[in-house]
């Protein structure tokens, strides 16, 4: 007889544990990266940036920490060149235009009324 997991429910609980441990040790590998890339107000200004726009954030990260594993990053990255690498993102990135569409409802007549007595 094999013990039966009650939640995991047969042998993909086990990977799926298994990429979850994968995705936190992945996580806190950006983090100490991160450590090392920023200094103190760019890491900070980046996890303001995080609360309010996770995704951008998330290419802001990756893009810091492709560039210090090509070399491009010689030194700590401020908070200035920080906000300079998001308005280059921004730029790079299409722009929704955030367009709203209204659509009325059409006003009844008072000929609309004429089945009324």
């Amino acid at each position: 007889m094999s013990p039966v997991g009650g939640a995991g429910g047969g042998p993909s609980g086990g990977n799926e544990q298994d990429r979850e441990e994968q995705r936190a040790q992945q996580e806190e590998m950006k983090r100490q990266m991160l450590t090392q890339i920023l200094d103190s107000d760019a890491r900070e200004r980046l996890s303001r940036i995080a609360l309010v726009k996770p995704q951008k954030s998330n290419a802001v990260t990756d893009m810091l920490i492709q560039m210090a594993r090509s070399g491009q990053v010689r030194q700590r990255v401020t908070e200035a060149q920080l906000i300079s690498l998001l308005d280059q993102l921004d730029q790079a990135q299409p722009h929704d235009s955030g367009k709203i569409t209204v659509s009325r409802k059409k006003k009844m007549d008072s000929d609309d009324d004429d089945w009324d007595i």
